[in-house]
């Protein structure tokens, strides 16, 4: 299985990558996390954000790989706790089907992406910069994957 992490977003700080990296690194074949990087629309003085967060949408759902089970992180979702995570990990990873996590920009994922969301996953009620979310995702995938095989990495 592979999750594809669909996210809006290009040219990320070094420290983003370096701790997208760390964790993504960490998880094996059998639960692999590859980044797909999709470009942001331009954001100006008078700029049209519904158009740009749809035409945002639009390049997210044709990077959508065929046949993937699709999660949609956005605030509105629900929230996960750390072991509900990881149940849900088993699941996918038992399905054998591969899954896309789609990230939005700053204003969130169009319309469209929200309806083809078969779960709605939010990581808090607080709101992080976009960047941030791609190593907390990792991370916290990395740390359900841990909680499956007993790793000691996860200390509840």
């Amino acid at each position: 299985m592979k999750i594809h992490l669909l996210a809006v977003g290009q040219k990320m700080p070094s420290w983003v990558e370096q701790g997208y990296k760390e964790y993504a690194q960490r998880l094996p074949a059998e639960a692999r996390l590859e980044l797909k990087e999709i470009a942001p629309g331009k954001r100006g003085k008078n700029a049209d954000i519904r158009r740009i967060v749809q035409d945002e949408g639009q390049r997210i759902v044709s990077s959508i790989p065929k046949n993937s089970h699709v999660v949609v992180l956005d605030v509105t979702g629900r929230p996960w706790s750390t072991e509900q995570l990881s149940e849900r990990l088993d699941v996918w990873m038992q399905s054998g089907q591969d899954i896309a996590l789609m990230i939005g920009g700053p204003e969130g994922l169009s319309d469209e992406c929200r309806a083809l969301g078969r779960e709605h996953w939010s990581l808090s009620a607080l709101t992080f910069p976009h960047p941030l979310v791609r190593i907390i995702v990792a991370e916290q995938l990395y740390r359900a994957w841990t909680i499956l095989k007993n790793h000691p990495y996860h200390r509840s």
